[in-house]
């Protein structure tokens, strides 16, 4: 009697779980909806996104420039070697911006 009733419950669960599946086959939605709406919101932030950049860079930029000064007034020999890099820094934020927005055509 035992076996009868765990055999029936195995039934039960196999055919819930298959009109499930065909439930949840039936509500699926196609990709090419979802991935258009994902392209056009991360184009809408990309304008953003590149303004902060900016920012960023402008803040490396000030902040470069302090160190620069303080190792200029404490006579270092090594300024001109931190200068370029505070500096090659900056220049790269706003260049990979912009060859992203370029690249991309954003």
């Amino acid at each position: 009697m035992k076996k009868v009733i765990e055999r029936k419950n195995v039934v039960y669960c196999t055919a819930c779980f298959l009109l499930l599946l065909l439930t949840v086959s039936a509500i699926a939605q196609d990709g090419n909806a979802g991935i258009n709406e994902a392209n056009t919101k991360v184009r809408s932030y990309f304008a953003a996104g590149v303004n902060l950049m900016y920012a960023v860079g402008a803040i490396v930029g000030l902040i470069g420039a302090v160190k620069v000064y303080q190792k200029w007034n404490s006579g270092d020999h090594d300024t001109g070697k931190v200068a370029a890099a505070w500096f090659g820094s900056c220049v790269f934020l706003v260049i990979v911006a912009t060859v992203i927005r370029s690249f991309f055509g954003v």
